[in-house]
């Protein structure tokens, strides 16, 4: 393979001032990340409260329990941001990948200090995507639990549908039969339904004194059976421990409790992530030859304008080093072969609308990746498919829809990064959320919607006034409908407001983006090779 040219000029002013633009977005990012994990209106005095019962925050938790200076990869920090008030930072709920003994597990840890660790609707969406991902990934789950179940205030978005609170429990017995741990911690109230995860769970730790497992708390068995009791008479540590038998182990503090959760992680016999399969070919890492600090001034602070992808692929993968697949033939796509962090890839990336041969270019190197069990890294920066007379004549519908059956029917690991526009179909066809991807990072700069806020005001309004004809429409009233669309559409395609909704895996930085794969493609070495079936490739 060869490196990519580096025609950048750092000192030329656009790459200034698309670096000092994108050094505010990260700025933006830091803040609200911090929001997430330390703010919240009245958070201060639950944190207080929270140390002063001798309990320990959950992100410190987790550290306790993995291995020393092993990374953690954080998913959805910004899950339900802007949402219910911003009473929910992080949506209460804490996921990610952490080592433990060099084994990979998934960590799920309740925030208490977050309306008690209950959980909203995004809550409840960041835990079932948590679960999904352990699964494909071959990982066992690690559940810190400190929850008061359900938040009962929304109960008709939390409970009764496929993918609400019962649906946490249903892959929770799912993965267990499949072989994958599920451990659990009790740190503190596990109540109603939130008493199913311990319940649920291979083994099971309960920390006495601020541990308890009950279906009812002392306040529903007052109101049921006039009974008063306890908390700890009711579903305390000893109680599950020694006679109920619905714990396994008991310890006085939460420092003994990681201690011995580590113990039970090293006799569960998981692969340890520096395990490499023969499948995903590997050779020692190397760095990129370009600094990842590029990239800052590569993308354009004006998203109208497009950048070069090859110049972002230069700084993500192993030496710079970029072996193009067709690169004459179908230039708004480069795709082509590299490595991260030792891993070999196939890499799709947008240079902006997607033409015909640019998705048929895309196709036949899909089946390529598939044919060689090569896993793909698609780098979303697309208006979507080329319209008009001359592409519709030219078969872009069906052209198209090739690329989306391609990546839809692939069956090696897939990994989707946003580092711009993600507009109509081509969200499809570069593998979004709705295509299975195992991992879907977005960054700062991202933006996600059917069409652009320019586009969506110009249709939108045209599509409105040929609704009223006839009726006499004023200057103000037409720019009051573009004024209404264009807020519209620019609200629901920030990249904050995708993230909130866990339409991806978090936003990250560009900076972060090689080590995020890395993680990514680690994980997916551990597995078996995939079984990809028909092999051959058509050349379309």
């Amino acid at each position: 393979m060869r490196p990519i040219p580096n025609p950048i000029d750092r000192q030329s002013d656009l790459f200034k001032e698309n670096t000092a633009a994108y050094r505010a977005d990260l700025a933006t990012l830091t803040e609200r990340l911090r929001f997430a994990i330390d703010g919240g209106r009245g958070r201060a005095r639950s944190i207080a409260r929270h140390h002063d019962r001798g309990k320990v925050m959950a992100r410190d938790r987790i550290d306790m329990v993995s291995d020393e200076g092993a990374p953690f990869m954080e998913l959805s920090t910004l899950a339900g941001f802007g949402q219910a008030d911003d009473e929910f930072p992080g949506a209460g709920i804490v996921t990610g990948i952490g080592l433990i003994h060099g084994v990979p597990w998934m960590f799920i840890a309740n925030d208490a200090t977050v309306k008690g660790g209950s959980l909203f609707p995004a809550g409840i969406k960041k835990q079932v995507r948590a679960q999904d991902i352990a699964l494909e990934n071959e990982l066992g789950c690690i559940y810190l639990v400190d929850s008061g179940g359900a938040f009962l205030p929304m109960q008709d978005e939390v409970f009764p549908d496929k993918d609400h609170f019962g649906g946490t429990f249903y892959r929770q017995a799912r993965m267990s039969a499949a072989g994958l741990p599920q451990l659990s911690v009790v740190l503190g109230g596990c109540t109603a339904g939130g008493a199913y995860v311990p319940a649920l769970s291979d083994e099971v730790i309960m920390v006495e004194g601020i541990g308890r497992i009950f279906l009812g708390g002392p306040p529903i068995v007052k109101a049921a059976l006039g009974e008063v009791v306890e908390p700890d008479d009711l579903g305390g540590a000893a109680l599950h421990t020694r006679q109920s038998g619905v714990s396994d182990y008991m310890v006085q503090t939460e420092a003994e409790a990681y201690g011995l959760l580590r113990e039970l992680c090293e006799n569960t016999n998981q692969k340890r992530i520096d395990e490499r399969h023969g499948w995903l070919d590997w050779t020692e890492p190397k760095a990129p030859a370009h600094p990842a600090e590029d990239i800052l001034g590569i993308v354009n602070a004006d998203t109208r304008i497009p950048f070069d992808s090859r110049q972002i692929i230069s700084r993500l993968v192993d030496a710079s080093e970029f072996a193009e697949f067709k690169p004459e033939w179908g230039t708004s796509i480069a795709v082509g072969f590299a490595r991260i962090w030792g891993h070999q890839v196939g890499i799709i990336s947008n240079n902006g609308i997607i033409f015909s041969e640019d998705a048929l270019k895309a196709t036949h190197f899909i089946e390529l990746c598939n044919q060689r069990s090569i896993p793909l890294l698609f780098l979303q920066n697309t208006t979507g498919y080329m319209v008009g007379r001359d592409s519709e004549i030219g078969g872009i519908a069906k052209n198209g829809a090739k690329m989306v059956a391609a990546v839809a029917n692939c069956r090696v690991p897939k990994f989707t990064v946003l580092i711009g526009g993600s507009y109509g179909a081509g969200n499809y066809g570069m593998c979004g959320r709705g295509f299975n991807p195992r991992f879907l990072f977005a960054w700062p700069n991202s933006r996600i919607a059917t069409m652009a806020a320019d586009t969506a005001e110009t249709v939108l309004t045209d599509i409105r006034l040929g609704g009223m004809s006839g009726a006499q429409t004023t200057s103000e009233e037409i720019a009051e409908i573009r004024s209404t669309i264009r807020s519209q559409y620019e609200e629901q395609s920030n990249p904050y407001y995708a993230t909130s909704r866990l339409w991806d895996d978090g936003l990250i930085s560009p900076l972060d983006t090689r080590d995020a794969l890395g993680m990514c493609l680690a994980l997916a070495a551990r597995q078996d090779a995939p079984v990809t079936g028909d092999r051959i490739v058509y050349r379309m």
